[in-house]
């Protein structure tokens, strides 16, 4: 199987910083003054978070070497995307549009959401395994068992109202047990219900931000082996949404997503002073937190795993390409089904 190296993305989470270039170097500007550079072959993506900007010429480089650049706000939410032109062939992505209103969309949803429930399961067994003393025991094994049933129903799903509400029934049983998965700073870290716009509190406002990146991750991923991001199987269009990067974000939600930030909690990397709650209610991460945050992303982005289909070792920052790549694969012809990840 072609793999891609796996580059990195340089992540700007100062907001006044101003980007610019210098031969094949992006340039870190702060008040005109350099603080930093980094050379563009090293790069696949830059990811900013404020409106300082990007110069032109910066831009332009970045365009006719493929490295997109998004714009985020303070808080992390996705503002625009600059990149080249598309990577992929007309023919496939014809037949991702002809797939999108046919049956076999259903067959995909289905195994993107199966293997979003088992992911989720095994991270409530894997809690059992490496905290069994300190949860209740009885209780995650019947949310486990739960999920394991769920992921056989959405897999015998009859349409998508249905696959949907599978998903959802067992995305509720998952997170109503998250809070006892945060064994440290209790205090300050408590999940009682997931809300996203806002965020009203610690663990929403991380689980947010680590959602944002692995969806601007699954995007770049379809673009890179050719497909539309925008134009998903489970979810509907709308303008200005991504909805199969959405789609392919679910299989990562809860081992890449989820387990990093209770990870942050338990191990104490972050702690309540690396944020703050706005007049309106919302909580957001200060520039110290978002630093924090992301140093700790991009070394779990480069930790490898075994993948269950491959049965390759890879980085975790591969996964998304990997799985956008299968997915053109069977879009294509060159496999019967899609297949989804699962975590072990």
């Amino acid at each position: 199987m072609k793999m891609k190296k796996l580059l990195s993305t340089l992540y700007i989470t100062t907001p006044e910083i101003y980007l610019a270039l210098d031969g094949e170097n992006v340039v870190i500007l702060q008040e005109n003054s350099e603080i930093g550079r980094a050379p563009l072959h090293n790069l696949d993506s830059i990811v900013t978070f404020g409106y300082s900007g990007a110069s032109p010429a910066l831009m332009g480089k970045c365009v006719k070497k493929g490295i997109p650049i998004s714009f985020m706000s303070r808080n992390g939410k996705f503002l625009a995307r600059i990149e080249g032109e598309v990577n992929g062939n007309v023919l496939l992505r014809r037949d991702q549009y002809r797939i999108a209103d046919d049956d076999r969309s259903l067959e995909i949803a289905r195994n993107m959401i199966a293997a979003k429930l088992y992911n989720s399961k095994n991270v409530l067994n894997r809690t059992m395994r490496d905290h069994g003393m300190r949860i209740d025991r009885e209780l995650f094994g019947r949310k486990s068992e739960f999920l394991q049933s769920q992921t056989k129903n959405a897999l015998n799903a009859v349409n998508k109202d249905s696959l949907r509400g599978i998903e959802g029934e067992g995305a509720s049983v998952y997170f109503s047990v998250f809070d006892d998965m945060i064994l440290q700073q209790k205090k300050d870290f408590y999940f009682h219900t997931r809300n996203k716009r806002p965020p009203l509190d610690n663990v929403n406002a991380m689980l947010s931000f680590a959602y944002t990146l692995t969806a601007g991750m699954c995007a770049s991923a379809l673009e890179a082996v050719g497909l539309d991001p925008y134009v998903g199987f489970l979810h509907t269009d709308r303008p200005g949404r991504r909805s199969l990067a959405l789609d392919l974000m679910e299989e990562f939600r809860a081992p890449m997503c989820d387990r990093f930030v209770l990870t942050l909690i338990n191990k104490k990397l972050i702690n309540c002073s690396d944020f703050i709650q706005n007049e309106d209610g919302a909580v957001s991460m200060t520039d110290t937190g978002r630093k924090k945050f992301i140093t700790s992303w991009q070394n779990r982005k480069n930790d490898e795993i075994k993948h269950s289909f491959l049965g390759e070792k890879m980085q975790w920052g591969m996964l998304p390409y990997v799985q956008a790549l299968l997915l053109s694969r069977y879009i294509r012809g060159d496999l019967d089904s899609y297949p989804p990840f699962f975590w072990k």
